[in-house]
C-alpha cells in the first residue's frame, strides 16, 4: 500500500527544507506552522460563542449584532462578518439528483435493485463514499465546490451530512464518512478555508483528529448533544434548533458558551412567510 503524505504535512516539509537553506544563508527562519501556532493552516477559525444567523434557505441582512453567518455556497457571502459556506458534501440536493444521474450516476449509493438511497426526511439521494476510488473522485467534484467558496470570500465551508452512513440502509459506515471528510478538511486548507463539521456527534472527537477546525450541530440541545460538539471544538460550535424546547435547552446549558439560534425548518428569508428566528 502506498502511503500519501498529507498535503498540510508535505507543505511543512518543504517549508522546514526551505528554513534549513535560509539558515545558512540569513541566520535562521520560522515555519508557517510555528508562526501560526495552534493553526498550521493559516485559516481564520470563528470566535466561540458569537453572535450567528443560518441563512441557507436565502440571504438578507444579518440581524444587528450577528458576527457569523452561515449561506449556500451559491449565494455571497454576507459582508462584515464571519461567512460560512454551506455545501451539501455527503448528499445530493433535492434537485440535484438529476445531474448526478446523468453525469455520474455511479457515485450515488444504491441498494441492491439499483435504486438510490435517499434520505427520506429531506429527499436526498446519498453519495458513494464506500470506496477509496469513489471517494477521491466526489472529493475532486466537492473540492471544487469548497474552491469556489474560498473565491467568493468565504472563511470557512460547512460539510453538511457527516452522518449520512446512519441512513444508508448499512451500506456505508463511520469510516467511510470520516475517510471522505478528511479529503474535504484537507481541501478546505488548501482553498484557505477552515471547515465544519456538521452533525454526527458521536464522531466530534474524531473529526476534530482528522482536521474539522468547528461544528455546526442541529438540534443539539434537543437531543442533549451539545456538549460532545463543544469538548471537541473548544465551544466554536454553531448550534441550530427548530423547536422551542430545544433552543431552551441549548440556551440554558449552553447559551453563555455556543452560537445559538431557533430557525425555522425551511429556513426561509426574513420578510418570506414561514420566517422564525429567535436567540437566546
Amino acid at each position: 500500500m502506498v502511503h500519501r503524505v498529507p498535503q498540510s504535512l508535505r507543505r511543512t516539509l518543504m517549508a522546514t527544507a526551505l528554513c534549513g537553506v535560509l539558515a545558512v544563508a540569513a541566520g535562521g527562519c520560522t515555519t508557517s506552522s510555528e508562526s501560526e501556532g495552534d493553526d498550521p493552516q493559516g485559516v481564520e477559525l470563528p470566535e466561540p460563542g458569537v453572535a450567528f444567523d443560518y441563512q441557507i434557505g436565502g440571504s438578507y441582512p444579518p440581524p444587528a449584532g450577528v458576527r457569523a453567518v452561515s449561506r449556500d455556497r451559491t449565494a455571497e457571502p454576507a459582508p462584515g462578518v464571519y461567512s460560512i459556506c454551506y455545501v451539501n458534501a455527503f448528499q445530493a440536493q433535492p434537485d440535484a439528483e438529476g445531474w448526478w444521474e446523468d453525469r455520474h450516476p455511479d457515485l450515488l449509493l444504491r441498494d441492491a435493485d439499483g435504486t438510490p438511497v435517499v434520505d427520506q426526511d429531506w429527499d436526498e439521494a446519498l453519495l458513494d463514499i464506500s470506496t477509496d476510488a469513489k471517494r477521491e473522485r466526489l472529493a475532486g467534484i466537492v473540492g471544487k465546490w469548497i474552491d469556489s467558496c474560498a473565491e467568493s470570500g468565504f472563511q470557512a465551508v460547512e460539510a453538511d451530512n457527516l452522518d449520512s452512513n446512519e441512513r444508508s440502509e448499512g451500506l456505508l459506515t463511520a469510516d467511510d464518512n470520516l475517510a471522505f471528510g478528511e479529503l474535504l478538511a484537507t481541501r478546505a486548507h488548501a482553498a484557505g478555508l477552515a471547515i465544519g463539521q456538521k452533525n454526527a456527534a458521536d464522531l466530534a472527537q474524531q473529526g476534530r483528529r482528522l482536521g474539522f477546525d468547528f461544528a455546526v450541530a442541529e438540534e443539539c440541545g434537543q437531543y442533549d448533544e451539545c456538549g460532545a460538539y463543544a469538548d471537541a471544538y473548544d465551544d466554536r460550535v454553531f448550534v441550530i434548533e427548530y423547536r422551542a424546547d430545544g433552543l431552551k435547552a441549548a440556551c440554558a446549558d449552553w447559551g453563555d458558551r455556543l452560537s445559538v439560534v431557533l430557525r425555522d425548518l425551511d429556513v426561509a428569508p426574513a420578510g418570506e412567510g414561514g420566517y422564525r428566528r429567535r436567540t437566546c
